[in-house]
């Protein structure tokens, strides 16, 4: 989606009239549909007039094409600005810019990171050079536009209040610098000569248009790029924030001592990057010599990574590097250099694990000098899962642990869209958001009269491997004793169906020909799709216009509930919250894993009535 497109004329016109910030206010408000907050109002009136200072430069092509706000395809990511033509060979090319209003810039130790004030206050953030650089790389690997024209794309910042580049342009930022050249306040007409050496004739846009209209290639899933990463050789670029917690874990693990502990916890929801760090940074620690796991409870991501690296399904030499998280019972304390806790919000305490173990924050922690968790609050969805804020910083006390925080924010999931994934919190009733309208422009969201034609539409869906069906945890897992058994019957729509779990366990979701059965939370936990046909059990319903919990309709094999009915006579107040907000957060879960569209059948009549009303709201 591109909010303002013009050629350098048009735009130079609403620059001299001083309507440009108006003019994309009212291209935004119409496209999107909603207002423009205040302080990215004032951003586009003080950067744009500065931009518009760059391009009335006489040697810069009349008909160069201005893009503003160019958002990437199945990011949440957005290109400030973009100006496209023809090169000196005569081939399409577009220079990304990276505006910032930053006036003063301190370097850091961390490498791609600068500090500068943002907000209530100074912090840390990715240098604009290397903002800009990732985007290319984005485009590059992403967009299918820019393979097929050959589109060459050089990206650029511009500081245009800045007027003390000492910082910004640190000797260690030199890398990024040669990629992606820096302005300041007074390098316009520096500017202009660069802009012009990269775009000699003016397009009116149309290389633009075609970046925007562009397809994007499916999304390259992690997993295929564990290999080459551990090799040294990053295929996966991490952007913005993902690079300052990278950075953040490198920086902390360079000093690591005996006998001490450190911890880093990074928060972040579906679609934050959190396993595309968590392998990045371990393929990093494993090159700096240091002993290193990927660390998660939940079998299925460990079992997909490890089978990608080994290019089988059977384990090899990697093998010992993706490890559960109750492997840390009795070891020695700091004998890992690092761990990494992917899904950190699964771990569990004793006795539900090991009869030896105490609780797996605990032991993490004691067995690392550097112990990294990549936690979701909102993804525990069984009566075990202990994972949170309040235990990491419990045992950290304990410990005497150095303690670090960061966040990650919604990117790549559901096309990189907050507001689906707001929207569902909304509309599933597990907390008040703003969004109870769904954009439906910016997620496939649809639900089904019947689970026949979801399933049916999902084998359609799937020409890439990339589409899986999955349900509640609502049937009995009777084919495991079985196997001509159907798990899942649905009357009266005739539906049949067998959970994944009897032939390929947790590599169920990469397996050709699995499209046929249908996974549950635990095989989907912590991966991804395209797309993802949802069946929503009968555990969840519509009743008096609230969406309601059946903890009831939970099948006899699952163990997510266990202890529920001995609750119920213990505290039962306490222990129906506990199981109301396990249930919403199991379907959160499962209609977040697809990064393009999530379908939907319920099997209460209400609430698929809900979902579709909700869906076309506004």
């Amino acid at each position: 989606m591109i909010i303002y497109l013009a050629t350098r004329e048009e735009f130079l016109k609403h620059v001299r009239e001083q309507r440009i910030e108006e003019e994309v206010r009212e291209r935004y408000t119409a496209m999107t549909g909603y207002k423009v907050a205040a302080n990215e109002f004032r951003a586009w009136q003080n950067s744009l007039q500065c931009v518009g200072n760059v391009l009335q430069f006489e040697e810069i092509p009349p008909e160069l094409g201005v893009a503003i706000e160019y958002r990437i395809h199945n990011t949440a990511k957005r290109i400030d600005l973009l100006l496209s033509g023809s090169n000196a060979a005569g081939a399409p090319a577009a220079v990304i810019v990276e505006l910032k209003q930053w006036e003063s810039v301190e370097p850091t130790e961390l490498d791609g990171v600068v500090r500068t004030f943002l907000g209530k206050g100074p912090r840390e953030t990715t240098h604009p050079s290397y903002q800009a650089m990732s985007y290319g790389a984005l485009l590059r690997g992403f967009n299918t536009a820019v393979v097929e024209h050959g589109i060459a794309l050089q990206p650029c910042a511009y500081l245009h209040n800045c007027t003390d580049g000492s910082g910004i342009s640190d000797e260690r930022y030199r890398p990024y610098l040669e990629q992606a050249p820096l302005f300041l306040r007074h390098d316009n007409a520096a500017m202009a000569a660069f802009l012009r050496r990269c775009l000699e004739v003016g397009d009116r846009g149309r290389t633009i248009e075609r970046i925007r209209d562009g397809k994007a290639k499916p999304s390259r899933q992690l997993a295929d790029a564990v290999e080459r990463m551990l090799k040294g050789n990053t295929e996966f670029v991490l952007i913005d924030e993902q690079k300052v917690v990278f950075e953040k874990a490198l920086a902390l693990a360079r000093p690591l001592r005996e006998g001490r502990h450190c911890v880093l916890l990074v928060q972040g929801g579906p679609g934050t990057g959190k396993s595309v760090v968590a392998v990045n940074l371990l393929a990093r620690l494993l090159g700096m010599g240091l002993n290193a796991r990927y660390v998660s409870k939940n079998a299925a991501p460990r079992a997909v990574y490890r089978a990608k690296l080994t290019g089988s399904l059977q384990k090899g030499e990697y093998d010992n590097l993706f490890c559960g998280s109750a492997c840390f019972v009795g070891c020695p304390e700091g004998h890992y250099d690092a761990l990494i806790v992917d899904e950190g919000h699964r771990l569990m305490t004793k006795t539900i694990y090991d009869k030896e173990g105490e609780n797996q924050v605990k032991e993490i922690i004691h067995a690392s000098k550097l112990a990294v968790f990549f936690l979701d609050e909102d993804q525990r969805v069984t009566f075990d899962d202990i994972g949170s804020t309040a235990e990491i910083e419990k045992w950290c006390q304990f410990h005497e642990a150095e303690l670090h925080r960061d966040e990650l924010p919604s990117q790549f999931r559901c096309s990189g869209s907050d507001g689906y994934l707001a929207w569902l919190d909304s509309t599933l009733g597990i907390r008040a958001t703003a969004n109870e309208q769904l954009d439906r422009g910016s997620y496939d969201f649809r639900v089904f009269d019947d689970p026949v034609a979801l399933h049916e539409a999902i084998r359609q869906a799937n020409h890439a491997n990339q589409a899986r069906m999955v349900a509640g945890y609502c049937w009995n897992w009777a084919s495991k004793y079985h196997p001509n058994a159907w798990d899942i019957t649905i009357d009266p729509y005739g539906y049949q169906a067998r959970w994944n779990l009897s032939n390929d366990g947790s590599v169920w979701i990469m397996k050709p020909g699995t499209v046929e059965e249908v996974g549950c939370i635990h095989t989907c936990q912590g991966l991804e799709l395209e797309t993802i046909g949802v069946i929503i059990g009968p555990d969840l319903a519509y009743r008096d216009g609230q969406v309601v919990t059946v903890p009831t309709a939970r099948a006899r094999t699952d163990q997510s509930l266990k202890g529920y009915k001995v609750g119920l006579k213990r505290d039962p107040q306490a222990i129906r919250l506990k199981a109301d907000a396990i249930i919403r957060n199991t379907y959160r879960t499962l209609m977040s894993r697809g990064t393009k569209a999530c379908w939907v059948f319920a099997c209460d009549p209400e609430l698929n009535g809900w979902l579709k009303r909700a869906s076309r709201m506004g």
